[in-house]
């Protein structure tokens, strides 16, 4: 496991802030990722898809700029602990999750909790405990750590 370095954690937290409250500003919308992605998929107009694919690449982009600064752990030395049938398995969950959740961790976690949204605070909540137990399962039942 990969030491807590705090400078990279504060800066990305500070850029995710700041992206959140420029997206609100300029477009008025929420920074829910799965609803960005969403929208690119089932577009409300055409004009509506621009700016999300803009968003998207923008996420892409920012991963490899960190990756080229220095700072970031290599992608060699990720290694993923299960089979890509359940990495794509838990990917659609996590899908069927924020459409039943009408949202996902950064709507809701980011930008709801910022806007103290009652809905937002019980969506975070349950996101919380659902790791946590998942974490619990995980690790000491299934020995996975």
């Amino acid at each position: 496991m990969v030491n807590f370095t705090p400078l990279p954690a504060l800066l990305g937290g500070v850029l995710i802030g700041l992206s959140a409250a420029f997206l609100l500003y300029a477009k008025g919308r929420i920074a829910g990722i799965s609803g960005i992605a969403g929208g690119v998929v089932y577009p409300e107009s055409k004009d509506d898809i621009s700016w999300r694919l803009v968003f998207i690449a923008g996420l892409v982009l920012g991963g490899f700029i960190y990756q080229a600064s220095g700072l970031g752990v290599g992608v060699d030395h990720i290694q993923a602990m299960v089979s890509t049938p359940l990495l794509v398995m838990g990917g659609l969950l996590v899908g069927i999750g924020t459409q039943i959740g009408t949202g996902c961790t950064s709507g809701h976690g980011i930008c709801g909790l910022a806007r103290r949204s009652p809905r937002s605070l019980v969506a975070t909540l349950c996101f919380m405990a659902s790791a946590i137990v998942t974490v619990y399962l995980t690790r000491h039942l299934m020995g996975v750590v």
